[in-house]
């Protein structure tokens, strides 16, 4: 049914003990192309068409997938889709941010189906924790009532915060959180919600939202340039999200740069002069104004000169960090998102033109170099929220290891 369309997907294989990650392969074919035959899946992934078989009656007992009418292509056989069930599963994401914490639950095709948002008390996690816990009660009790099925089907709860993590600073630091890196939020989440914790930086949940609904979705090799508070990347190579060693992979704002006209030892963090935090401090706004959005859209409207004074910093940065990262990491595209109004958002983009020349400048591109994606203040909370989603039913190589482990091979 789908001979005239390409079909993305990954290859399964058909070793013994690697059902795990061909439910996962199956699971995602059916998310990037909305809905394929057996016989789709069976060509798309490699896989012979008993073992999709047997995949999709596991699939649909499990609640899902499910079938759709059969469809008459030509003087063939009818051929019966299968989609997703949106309901089969469903994940909260937490947002912790300096002055803010928002919730949001998703289901399994990351619909937004209730969010929520509050400000963080002053006090750090020995006053805020209560505040996000509450948040979260409030957000599975919305959820429960739009889908009533939803707490048997919950796979889990992404935090996302700024990095970067386990860096010796000061509780004061205005471009750390270190008290709340500090504080074992991990174990007070399980403890007070009952559910699996993962946590990661904001940009990498940014780059998990593009890859689940946004710019990068079927992409496999992408770099989402996070510009918030700070300024991060999410590295999305070979389909998966890349993490580091510590949590910290993509932390571009901590790049020692050095300002045009500055002497060497004047080097500072990129992100002093390319973030939301440095053109707040330049037009003299309170990065937790509640119309923070709509100031930074009058200043763009109204072609405030102190917003193009950081313009022409901030361009000036990112061009370079764009043509950096296109030269390590060779990806289809790189993608701007983050905390900011769309119409900044465009503006930055627009104002990079040209990009540096690089290895990605190529005649037989398919994607822009450069592109603008999710700008909006929910895309961290959405991409924590994905993560669960993710950790569950993505294709990953551990996946494979996993399941051999578990049959003693």
């Amino acid at each position: 049914m789908n001979d005239l369309r390409p079909i993305r997907a990954k290859s399964g294989t058909n070793q013994e003990g690697t059902s795990a990650h061909n439910r996962r392969v199956m699971i995602d074919a059916l998310r990037l192309n909305g809905q394929l035959s057996r016989a789709d899946l069976a060509r798309a992934t490699a896989l012979t068409k008993q073992t999709v078989s047997n995949i999709i009656e596991d699939l649909e007992r499990d609640g899902l997938v499910q079938s759709l009418t059969a469809v008459r292509n030509g003087r063939g056989q009818p051929s019966t889709p299968y989609r997703l069930v949106a309901e089969g599963a469903f994940a909260i994401g937490l947002q912790i941010d300096r002055h803010v914490t928002r919730t949001i639950a998703v289901d399994l095709e990351g619909t937004v189906l209730a969010r929520a948002e509050a400000n963080l008390p002053a006090g750090g996690p020995a006053t805020g924790v209560k505040t996000i816990l509450d948040l979260i009660e409030k957000t599975r009790r919305d959820l429960a009532s739009i889908a009533p099925q939803s707490e048997q089907r919950l796979v889990g709860l992404g935090a996302a915060m700024p990095g970067p993590f386990g860096v010796e600073a000061a509780d004061d630091d205005p471009w750390m959180m270190a008290a709340w890196q500090n504080f074992p939020l991990l174990e007070t989440l399980a403890a007070g919600t009952g559910l699996d914790v993962a946590l990661q930086n904001d940009s990498a949940a940014a780059a998990t939202a593009e890859r689940l609904v946004g710019a990068a979705h079927g992409v496999d090799h992408a770099i989402c340039i996070y510009l918030g508070y700070g300024l991060g990347a999410g590295l999305i190579l070979n389909g998966e999200l890349y993490r580091g060693a510590n949590g910290n992979g993509g932390e571009i704002g901590m790049i020692l740069s050095l300002p045009r006209g500055a002497a060497e030892h004047e080097r500072t963090p990129l992100e002093y002069r390319a973030s939301i935090a440095s053109l707040c401090k330049l037009l003299e706004l309170d990065p937790a104004d509640p119309d923070l959005y709509a100031r930074l859209d009058a200043a763009v409207t109204d072609g405030d000169i102190r917003l193009r004074n950081w313009l022409d910093v901030a361009v000036y940065e990112l061009r370079g960090a764009v043509q950096v990262l296109e030269t390590i990491f060779d990806p289809q595209t790189v993608i701007l998102c983050g905390g900011l109004p769309p119409g900044l958002a465009q503006l930055i983009t627009d104002t990079m033109q040209p990009l540096l020349p690089s290895l990605a400048d190529r005649r037989d591109r398919s994607l822009p170099r450069l592109q603008v994606g999710f700008t909006d203040p929910w895309a961290v909370a959405i991409g924590a929220a994905a993560e669960p989603i993710s950790r569950t039913f993505d294709p990953r190589f551990s996946a494979i290891l996993k399941t051999r482990s578990a049959d003693g091979s």
